[in-house]
């Protein structure tokens, strides 16, 4: 399946908007395991084991395992992620940004390297970046558009002056994203949870796109508010604009003792339920 039935398809039999981020941090792993960065695997793969059939998709983050020279343990760990769970899609959050025959290598690390079934990816060199990565047919593309940090402001909510009607730059990324760009009808947006109002308007912009939405749990963003700002669907109630909402640290690190994976399964169990329970349809 292409990625955006891949997703429909794992949001249906796992009755879940929930994705969980995989963000290994060996100092926070727990007891004997602490601080060896040579576990991250097996932390990983006991995470994706225990909420396996909650998520409607995984999201490891690159950064983490390759900042221990554990590429080899996520290789591994996306090999698993395809044996136990093939009905959930994997989308690698490199947020690469790069153009020509660099970027050329990035789509290759991540869908033939990682074979993940989306990525992330940085807009600001334009569409040169994600020119690479739209070749592989049905692949998912996931631009970052509002992100929940303090910071996106600083660019993000800029107006435009050269474009009509002057839209905000994460305005214009959303809709670019809906309309030319999205060649291969596989794009998505990333809109952080700690903006549900401009979560509200990129799905203005951008209705029928998926939206991944980092922020929600340790990063405080607010479930309900999320669900009901982003999730849209027809009088049917089926589902026409759907939302990927990610929680990392919550669930990771839900307990610090031997029970780490069955306490991560509790979270997010309830996490989904809180999604499930803020649904038009509720």
């Amino acid at each position: 399946m292409i990625f955006t039935e891949q997703l429909s398809h794992a949001q249906q039999q796992n009755n879940s908007l929930l994705c969980v981020g995989l963000d290994p941090e060996p100092s926070k792993f727990p007891g004997a395991w602490k601080g060896q960065s040579d576990r991250i695997y097996d932390f990983c793969a006991a995470i994706v084991d225990a909420t396996k059939d909650l998520v409607c998709a995984f999201k490891p983050q690159i950064a983490y395992f390759a900042a221990h020279r554990a590429e080899d343990q996520l290789e591994r760990l996306m090999a698993h992620m395809r044996r136990v769970a093939p009905q959930v899609p994997v989308i690698l959050d490199a947020k690469r940004g790069d153009i020509g025959s660099t970027a050329d290598q990035y789509a290759r690390e991540a869908f033939e390297r990682y074979q993940a079934d989306a990525v992330t990816l940085s807009p600001f060199m334009g569409f040169d970046t994600m020119e690479p990565f739209l070749k592989y047919p049905g692949k998912g593309v996931i631009l970052l558009c509002r992100t929940s940090n303090p910071g996106g402001s600083d660019l993000q909510n800029l107006r435009l002056a050269d474009v009509d009607g002057q839209p905000r730059v994460y305005e214009h990324i959303a809709k670019q994203a809906q309309g030319p760009w999205n060649t291969n009808g596989q794009m998505g947006l990333v809109v952080g949870a700690t903006f549900p109002e401009e979560i509200a308007r990129v799905r203005e912009l951008a209705p029928t796109l998926p939206l991944l939405i980092p922020g929600v749990g340790a990063q405080g963003g607010d479930a309900v508010a999320t669900v009901k700002a982003g999730l849209t669907t027809d009088a049917s109630g089926a589902i026409t604009g759907t939302i990927v909402v990610n929680s990392s640290r919550a669930v990771l690190y839900a307990s610090s003792g031997d029970d780490f994976a069955s306490a991560a399964r509790r979270v997010a169990m309830e996490t989904r339920e809180a999604l499930n329970q803020a649904r038009p349809s509720a």
